[in-house]
């Protein structure tokens, strides 16, 4: 490795361990391997969803928040279906190695 790569990895280094707090966005992919759905792809969504699937909405149409006030029922339905395929889901162990980050502490 060259000299401006390795001071550019010690000062990331220095930054992260001299944070307060630090947050790690880890987009779709760790979830995904955990087993939830994808909800970019209609399959993912549709096996998760199939009432919705009937109705013809799909994942961006149910998370407009019109629908509190529209049709209450259904919202709630649709957060609390998600809420708890989230709550029966096993965590990729990826989250796993960020929690055991030396000194760290990781709120899910």
């Amino acid at each position: 490795m060259d000299r401006p790569t390795e001071d550019l990895i010690r000062r990331a280094a220095e930054a992260i361990a001299g944070a307060d707090a630090l947050l790690i966005g880890a987009g779709a992919g760790m979830g995904v391997d955990s087993g939830l759905p994808d909800f970019r792809g209609a399959h993912g969504f549709w096996r998760a969803y199939p009432p919705y699937a009937r109705l013809g909405l799909d994942f961006r149409a149910l998370a407009d928040p019109r629908w509190f006030r529209d049709d209450p029922e259904l919202a709630w339905g649709f957060y609390g279906h998600r809420l708890n395929i989230y709550r029966a889901t096993l965590p990729h162990d990826g989250f796993g190695i960020l929690i055991h980050v030396p000194g760290g502490s990781v709120t899910l």
